[in-house]
């Protein structure tokens, strides 16, 4: 039985990766989760499965909790999310926070020896060069989550790594992959968060109509494959049953196809290398589907997508100052304080107007995360002025 801790149990990921344990019992062990505020899902969760250890957002929350549950163990905020992450009593860590706070839970993970299972892209987008050391350092694995990155991982094996040409990432594009620019100058909230295929949390819905995610997941791609960028390609295929490629040096393409489910790249990650049954509501059907499309993406259409390459290839700081950026600016969208294409505005204004600093410790993208928010804040106040 393997034993799992959870961080980010009440999101997309991590509500998914409940469901894919409940489905195997006598393959998984919860050992402990994390929720944000979302205190109902959380006595939702624990009415299904028994864990030993939570972590809360909120002190009055755990005290609260400790009363209603006594023989758990409670703890909040960001220490309790690294106290969660070095216990030793789990075999594998599934990251499904969103944002920067999931950087140092993975690190502190690899450091006591725990393999990885990431959703949280931001891990690599900010830290990717101090992570792959540590992986080294630590001999630990890590498993990709996020779909595209699974279909490539699936594609790999009983390959060698230098049997790559290149890797074809696939896009849906989002929300508003029909929309010029021109008519996203008015969109609003509720329509950026409609993706046509795919059912995800808030922030990474509206980076996926902006492709910035898309962009994040080049820079994941890079890290986690050990591949150079000009071998990394976006290709757009709306309908979402290839979720990506993997081209070898003989030019045969290596696909993954499968249904929109992210339970299935999430499971893949847990029962690595064995293949567990899933129960899927609707599995794929190609004779549904019947066409598949594909195109190169417009780069002057998803700048963002541009600007990950550019930050992703230079390094640094500047990956950090993007995630930054973009953190304050979609969520100061999803608040309606900004118009969805400033969003680009800010980001690429913060990555064009850093100083370049290499990142060689864990303060160094504490300073580049802090410059990224302070910026972001800045233009926001701008332009409600």
């Amino acid at each position: 039985m393997k034993r799992l801790m959870l961080l980010g149990a009440s999101g997309s990921i991590g509500t998914q990766t409940i469901d894919v344990v409940l489905q195997h019992p006598d393959a998984f062990a919860l050992v402990g989760i994390s929720v944000g505020h979302r205190i109902d899902i959380l006595k939702e969760i624990l009415a299904k499965i028994s864990v030993s250890h939570v972590c809360v957002c909120e002190e009055k929350d755990m005290k609260e909790l400790a009363h209603q549950y006594p023989d758990i163990h409670f703890y909040f905020g960001d220490e309790g999310l690294l106290t969660l992450s070095k216990m030793n009593e789990y075999d594998l860590l599934v990251n499904a926070l969103v944002g920067f706070v999931g950087f140092l839970p993975t690190l502190n993970a690899i450091q006591t020896g725990h393999n990885i299972a990431l959703a949280n892209k931001e891990t690599l987008v900010v830290g990717g060069e101090l992570i792959e050391k540590a992986i080294k350092e630590y001999g630990v694995s890590l498993y990709p989550i996020d779909s595209e990155h699974s279909a490539i991982f699936q594609a790999l094996q009983g390959n060698e790594h230098k049997e790559m040409k290149r890797l074809l990432i696939t896009a849906s594009g989002g929300s508003f992959r029909n929309r010029t620019r021109e008519e996203l100058k008015d969109v609003t909230v509720e329509q950026a968060l409609a993706h046509p295929n795919w059912v995800m949390g808030a922030k990474i819905t509206i980076d996926s109509a902006d492709m910035m995610n898309k962009g994040f997941e080049v820079i994941e791609a890079h890290y986690l494959f050990d591949i150079d960028y000009d071998h990394i390609d976006v290709v757009m295929h709306p309908e979402s049953v290839i979720h990506s490629m993997v081209e070898y040096v003989d030019h045969s393409v290596m696909a993954q196809l499968g249904a929109p489910d992210m339970r299935l790249p999430i499971q893949y990650a847990l029962t690595w290398p064995h293949r567990y049954p899933l129960d899927l509501e609707k599995p794929l059907d190609l004779t549904e589907v019947a066409t598949l499309h594909f195109a190169k993406p417009d780069l002057e259409r998803f700048p963002l997508l541009a600007l990950a390459y550019e930050a992703g290839k230079k390094g640094g700081n500047l990956p950090a100052v993007m995630n930054a950026a973009n953190e304050v600016a979609n969520a100061a969208f999803r608040k309606k304080q900004i118009s969805f294409l400033e969003i680009e505005d800010i980001v690429i204004n913060a990555v064009h107007t850093v100083a370049y600093q290499t990142v060689n410790t864990v303060q160094d993208l504490i300073d580049a995360d802090c410059w990224g928010r302070d910026f972001a804040h800045q233009q926001i106040q701008g332009v409600n002025q």
